[in-house]
């Protein structure tokens, strides 16, 4: 478990961000920082993948405004170049870019759908023991009948690396249950040095993606690749789920909505607060309307009329049944 020492070391944090959405949404990550986190001293990157051969379109952040308002808020576009993923597998973005952070300092990455609600200096982080997001389902692997099962799969991969496949076992869960098995939701992870780490994570993720073992067949690896290699990656580095405190990260201090009518529905009372005060003011709300869903949604309150829909303390045990439930009532946007 990660010491009260570990909460002192200093810390950047890195976002993804490009044309579209994923810049709105890096505004409101930063704002959230700001509002929810004034006195963080560590830098604020947001990694931005630049023209060439592995895009179709240009992905830069081309809104002035866009930009002029992350510089206001602290943030710093770092862009980099695509050598391996690209438009093929944009999600790839968070494992290249991680070359471009300064060497040997400790980083933090989310995806650009989070809000920080909370105090971010509070979390012990041990950099040493990297850990990730806890905050996942049973997405994959997807076993089949004749197998081989979760086990088989798992440990085919351990091998692959040379990594120690016993010790990743949580053995309070049974034999063929998906969270006996290391897995992680990719939109949150901590190392020492990004270089090292991402270089790692680049290395296992294209020898899965180039070369999947036999155990692997049928099994799909879009989106899954990044989710696939991050438990490797952090097992190899003497990391686990036990990184962190329970509560904090997707909890207290942070929130992965993916999307805001699904953080609308089933996120705490505190989270909306968090999110409607942060696009309140003028010079944000001047550039947060040019992007439709945070319009509608926020705006002009289509959210709220999506979170009445539900029971915060009683929701479905599934998201897709929190989606179609939004989806037949006509309010879904992405």
């Amino acid at each position: 478990m990660a010491n009260k020492q570990a909460s002192r070391q200093g810390f950047n944090i890195m976002i993804v961000g490009q044309s579209g959405r994923l810049s709105y949404e890096a505004v409101l990550f930063a704002a959230s920082l700001r509002f929810s986190c004034p006195d963080f001293v560590g830098r604020l990157f947001v990694a931005m993948p630049g023209p060439g051969p592995l895009w179709d379109k240009d992905p830069t952040i081309t809104e002035q405004a866009v930009l002029d308002l992350l510089t206001q808020l602290g943030a710093e576009v770092l862009p980099f170049e695509s050598k391996v993923f690209g438009q093929t597998y944009p999600y790839g973005n968070k494992i290249e870019a991680l070359a471009s952070l300064p060497k040997g300092e400790n980083f933090v990455f989310f995806d650009t759908d989070t809000l920080i609600t909370g105090d971010l200096n509070s979390i012990p982080f041990d950099f040493d023991q990297p850990g990730a997001s806890l905050r996942r389902e049973g997405t994959w692997p997807e076993p089949t009948l004749y197998g081989p099962g979760y086990g088989g799969i798992w440990k085919s991969l351990y091998d692959r690396f040379g990594l120690d496949y016993a010790s990743s076992l949580d053995r309070d869960q049974p034999d063929e249950y998906w969270q006996r098995y290391l897995y992680f939701n990719a939109g949150f992870f901590f190392g020492a040095c990004p270089h090292v780490f991402g270089q790692r994570f680049l290395d296992y993720a294209v020898s899965i993606r180039d070369d999947p073992p036999i155990e692997l067949t049928c099994q799909s690896l879009d989106p899954w690749l990044d989710q696939v290699a991050l438990p490797l990656v952090v097992h190899s580095f003497g990391g686990g789920r036990d990184a962190l405190p329970d509560g904090l990260i997707d909890g207290e201090v942070s929130c992965h909505y993916r999307n805001f009518p699904l953080l609308y529905a089933r996120e705490s009372d505190h989270v909306v607060e968090v999110l409607e005060a942060v696009i309140a003011p003028n010079k944000i709300k001047k550039v947060m309307k040019g992007h439709e869903p945070l319009l509608r949604m926020v705006y002009q309150g289509r959210g709220q009329k999506v979170r009445a829909l539900f029971d915060q303390d009683n929701l479905p045990r599934r998201e897709q049944a929190i989606r179609n439930r939004i989806k037949s009532n006509g309010f879904w946007m992405r």
